[in-house]
């Protein structure tokens, strides 16, 4: 029996273990793979194949059974994950539904997921912005959440290195907010969106109107043809899987990478329930999983492990990864895991109408917009909330209503009328992490795995109501300089968690008193443990977060190796 279980141990064996296929733990697996280390990479979903399975990349509108829309029945099932952008009838089979994993909720929170292989590397919007110095010094200079243990120049290289290989599009403003990284050409603003441009750029000198910066391939370099991918179509489906590979996910490029190693395993169906934790060494011997499908458990051991099952999830893990060294999760000495998590607030719009350019219109599909970067309280604090918030800005050509019956109905419709441009902005800002806003797992309540389910108790403060407000004020005085009209604002009212953009819980930070991680993303009580996924994260900036994710796991891998090979 003994050989046996020795012999079962060394076939559940690799060099590393990734936990989850994101975004994150697809570059995990591509680095450690490239690298020659056999990797296991556990999806708690299905597997997703390239190409093989998006079963509704090609399909017209008339051959949705309801034309792309949601039902009431299942609006009514999925009252949380129907209210995000991209579940629609062409897409919600990527998405977890209400019932498939529920959680607590202590306020209102709308946890969106996506549990297959590629996780929410199918469903992201695929904006990329560099951080900047300002990002990483904010805690440092107003005094909240923990001092960053890197800064800019520490991420720069890791920055191009996967820009790169992802294939980022996008325009060198030279703007210090927002850094330049290696990118193919950029797409194009339209007319009413240049014109912005120029007027904001005539009376402001700290504001800036640019074309977004997107994981779209532009023009494919070699790098790109070789992981099999083309160029972007401007199809504006991406939520479906793109069968061109023409924007980033772990399923088009990184995964298909790593599994051409040959030293790959890809293990979807994964569900992991803790990390095995060994006193003696003071390292984690592997992981604990149960299969979905026939809920047997089994362990997997490896010299290195790497967190990537997406902020909330990885939170989940190392809180129930629990033992007689660490009672109330791994690496938790300081009582801090699962604490200060933030999140983007993504709560206003404001729209308006231009009556200029009346000789164009706006044809075609663009799976980008404008960005507006972060203006408030760079140099100095200079309002009476901390931190700041970017902006999305777009234009378009709208068409009058059609009008009238039968023939006059028809020509109304096949020949529309323009009307007035529409123009739009929406808020992104920065959240300031609190103790108050925090994960843990429930007492009481299990989910069909046996794994306690996750508690969830964040909200929005002052600081975000005032932040609002004064994006209000400023978007809305910047769109009547440039004489557009009908201005009117809106607070969506929506509960955090809508922006998918979840960070912290198990933050990085030079104190290990004050933080779960050191500056290589290792956690201070057990260094073989990396979590380089949103959890890490010490404050959210305002920038979109995923470029950051993918460079700070490049850098984390290359950290692992050279101290595995340093150990021997």
């Amino acid at each position: 029996m003994g050989n046996l279980n020795l012999k079962g141990v060394k076939e559940n064996t690799y060099d590393a273990i990734v936990i989850g296929s994101g975004i994150s733990g697809g570059w995990a697996a591509k680095e450690f793979t490239e690298k020659g280390y056999k990797t296991l990479v556990l999806e708690r979903g299905p597997d997703v194949k390239h190409l093989k399975d998006y079963p509704t990349t090609n399909m017209m509108p008339w051959e949705f059974e309801h034309r792309g829309q949601l039902t009431s029945d299942i609006i009514d099932a999925n009252p949380v994950v129907s209210k995000c952008y991209a579940f629609r009838e062409d897409a919600m089979h990527f998405f977890v539904k209400d019932n498939d994993h529920p959680y607590v909720q202590d306020k209102p929170f709308d946890w969106i997921r996506g549990y297959q292989v590629g996780g929410k590397s199918l469903l992201w919007a695929r904006q990329t912005q560099r951080w900047s110095d300002y990002d990483f010094e904010g805690p440092a200079r107003d005094g909240f959440a923990v001092d960053w243990p890197i800064r800019y120049k520490d991420i720069a290289p890791w920055y191009s290195y996967v820009e790169k290989f992802a294939g980022i599009s996008g325009n060198k403003d030279g703007i210090a907010t927002l850094p330049d990284g290696e990118f193919l050409p950029p797409m194009e603003l339209n007319c009413v969106e240049q014109y912005f441009k120029e007027k904001v750029a005539s009376r402001y000198n700290d504001r800036h109107i640019i074309i977004g910066r997107a994981a779209h391939i532009t023009t494919p370099q070699q790098i790109h043809l070789d992981q099999g991918r083309a160029q972007c179509q401007n199809r504006n489906l991406c939520q479906r899987g793109c069968p061109f590979g023409g924007y980033f996910s772990s399923n088009s490029s990184t995964i298909p990478w790593a599994l051409k190693t040959g030293n790959m395993t890809l293990q979807p169906n994964s569900v992991v329930e803790s990390i095995i934790y060994d006193e003696k060494s003071n390292k984690a011997t592997g992981v604990r999983v149960i299969d979905t499908v026939n809920k047997k458990a089994t362990e997997y051991f490896a010299s290195v492990i790497f967190v990537n099952a997406a902020a909330l999830n990885t939170n989940l893990i190392l809180l129930n990864s629990t033992s007689s060294r660490f009672p109330n999760g791994l690496g938790n000495d300081n009582g801090l895991l699962g604490k200060y998590v933030a999140f983007h607030n993504y709560r206003g719009r404001v729209n308006a109408e231009y009556d200029g350019f009346k000789d164009k219109n706006s044809e075609g599909r663009r799976p980008n917009s404008g960005y507006i970067p972060r203006f408030r309280n760079v140099l100095k604090q200079e309002t009476g909330f901390l931190r700041g918030y970017a902006a999305g800005f777009g234009a378009w050509r709208s068409n009058q209503p059609a009008n009238g019956w039968g023939n006059e109905l028809k020509s109304a419709l096949l020949n529309p009328e323009p009307g007035p441009w529409q123009v739009n902005s929406h808020i992104m800002g920065e959240t300031i992490p609190k103790e108050a806003n925090r994960v843990s797992l429930d007492s009481s309540k299990k989910d069909e795995w046996g794994i306690p389910l996750m508690h969830i108790d964040m909200a929005y403060d002052n600081n975000d109501e005032d932040m609002l407000k004064d994006y209000f004020e400023q978007v809305s005085e910047m769109f009547a300089d440039a004489g557009f009209t009908n201005i009117k604002t809106q607070d969506s009212k929506q509960a955090p968690g809508l922006d998918i953009h979840e960070m912290g819980g198990v933050r990085m930070g030079r104190d290990p008193k004050t933080s779960l991680l050191n500056e290589w993303n290792q956690l201070h009580q057990c260094k073989n443990v990396y979590v380089t996924d949103g959890a890490c994260m010490t404050s959210t900036s305002t920038q979109n977060p995923s470029l950051t994710y993918m460079a700070l796991t490049a850098r984390a891998v290359d950290h692992a190796v050279r101290t595995m090979k340093k150990e021997g």
